[in-house]
């Protein structure tokens, strides 16, 4: 599978109270409770394609690097995603991390290196990894080749601070 591959199903996107539930953490994050969410989540600030809005969405992190201030992302629903779509139109923008806002890039792996990260993930928090996979109507049975071969499917966004840069913001944070 590819990152085009129509066959499989797409996730839907959350309404009612789903939504709801999926954008409280973002209401945390701006309430200055971040570090709730240890390193596991994020909050990618990004600017609407069409629009211009500033737009937020919090992400799991699938793998942080913090020597290198660099943050992997995964699209659960596809690149289909408006915040991986507006990436793609204008990939500098600024994540929180904690209660610390970073400047970013976005850089979007291929899908062989999300193939190795998806691998890692999967070995790291199995259950969680299986789940992302049944969402995305991709079959994963818990082993590397498996997860593997769901990791060339899943679209990989990894996220990474300027060199030196430390919390500081562009006035959007």
């Amino acid at each position: 599978m590819t990152h085009g591959d129509t066959a499989r199903r797409r996730p839907q996107p959350r309404t009612g109270w789903r939504r709801l539930a999926a954008r409280l953490p973002i209401l945390l994050f701006r309430a200055g409770l971040g570090p709730v969410f240890g390193k596991r989540f994020l909050l990618l600030h990004h600017t609407g394609r069409v629009t211009g809005l500033d737009r937020m969405v919090a992400l799991e992190v699938v793998f942080y690097e913090p020597a290198y201030r660099s943050w992997t992302v995964a699209s659960c629903f596809g690149p289909e995603a408006d915040w991986y779509q507006n990436l793609r139109e204008e990939p500098k923008t600024l994540i929180q991390f904690g209660n610390r806002p970073y400047a970013v890039t976005a850089h979007f792996l291929p899908p062989d290196e999300g193939a190795e990260v998806m691998v890692g993930y999967g070995h790291r928090h199995p259950r969680t990894a299986r789940r992302l996979c049944a969402f995305m109507g991709l079959p994963a049975d818990g082993g590397k080749a498996s997860f593997r071969e769901a990791g060339r499917a899943i679209p990989f966004v990894r996220l990474e601070a300027a060199v030196g840069q430390r919390g500081h913001t562009r006035g959007r944070a």
